[in-house]
């Protein structure tokens, strides 16, 4: 894509998320005309008071936090898959969301509660639990000083299988609760607040400035890791550099609104279909794209079935298992 038009193309995709934004507010079970909307938009002293609690408590957190968690998920398997080399991996496979899910299961099973720097105990122990898992995983993997990316692999498919079953073992013996754990292991934002996104703002920040840096020597792996390290890419630290960010922000995702799937391997393939492979105009378009994309994914969620509400796992998962299975169909015709 040239760079006009990729500037362009990004110009349409922040104004459509903005008016998908808008729509995502003005829609559910308490309908707001586009009007009062305006008025709130301008700061109206017209304002109607229920309408403006609604907005302000309820549904915008819950908006800016879907398209946080949308942008850390995608941004994570942007660079996962640049690093892996293959369009079908997700940040999930290193046995991020297992992790993540233990950890919730045991803080609900077991009744923890009590609180750290601003975090409880269910979003604390999945973060905890997240992070321990992909240190495991690169642990298991490493050989000497390297990480081969098959063993890697192998590693996190192998410490998910293990947490996942850790998981049904703690909800076995677990008598109550069994409801909530399943609602947090399908992904959910109906608790969102403002203190979920400033719980997550600041590892997505940190994880962009990460990956902004690291965008050019991502493009040079692609090229092979020998060719890569001939034209002064350090390969293993970019590894170690890939590794922890995707972690921290999916972690962090995680810790603030369950395992929400697919994004983090359906977004940065049809966005990378738009721009090319250049990480440089890859990272910020998936990150936007994702964030537009688990915003529309949560008022559907939200809306279809009101007053009942889906876990917007399911919805991503219904968009994402059949791309998957598209992908894979086509992998095997190459």
């Amino acid at each position: 894509m040239q760079k006009k038009r990729f500037y362009i193309w990004m110009i349409i995709l922040i104004i459509s998320v903005i008016i998908l934004g808008m729509i995502a507010a003005a829609i559910g079970p308490a309908g707001i005309s586009l009007k009062e909307l305006w008025k709130i938009i301008i700061g109206s002293n017209e304002m109607n008071r229920v309408y403006k609690t609604i907005l302000f408590k309820i549904r915008i957190p819950r908006i800016i936090l879907s398209y946080l968690v949308g942008a850390a998920l995608a941004t994570a398997g942007v660079i996962m898959q640049g690093l892996i080399q293959n369009p079908m991996a997700d940040p999930y496979i290193v046995g991020t969301s297992a992790g993540a899910g233990l950890g919730a299961t045991i803080a609900i099973v077991f009744n923890l509660n009590f609180k750290f720097m601003g975090l409880s105990t269910v979003p604390l122990f999945a973060f905890v639990g997240a992070v321990l898992a992909v240190f495991l995983v690169y642990q298991l993997a490493r050989q000497g000083s390297k990480v081969p990316v098959v063993h890697f692999l192998l590693a996190g498919m192998a410490v998910g299988f293990l947490l996942g079953a850790l998981t049904s073992l703690v909800m076995v013996l677990g008598i109550k609760d069994h409801y909530k754990i399943v609602y947090w292991l399908m992904g959910s934002l109906a608790k969102a607040s403002w203190k979920e996104v400033y719980i997550i703002l600041p590892y997505l920040v940190t994880g962009l400035f990460v990956t902004l840096y690291i965008a050019r020597d991502l493009n040079l792996i692609l090229l092979g890791e020998e060719t890569a390290h001939n034209m002064g890419v350090n390969v293993e630290q970019l590894k170690r550099i890939v590794l922890i960010t995707a972690a921290l922000l999916t972690a962090s995702a995680v810790s603030v609104s369950g395992v929400i799937g697919f994004v983090g391997l359906i977004i940065p393939h049809i966005v990378r279909m738009i721009t090319g492979p250049d990480h440089r105009r890859l990272i910020p378009a998936a990150s936007i794209f994702g964030g537009g994309f688990l915003m529309l994914s949560d008022t559907i969620a939200r809306t279809v079935a009101a007053p009942t509400e889906i876990p917007v796992g399911v919805i991503t998962a219904l968009f994402g298992g059949p791309f998957f299975l598209y992908q894979l169909r086509k992998s095997r015709k190459i």
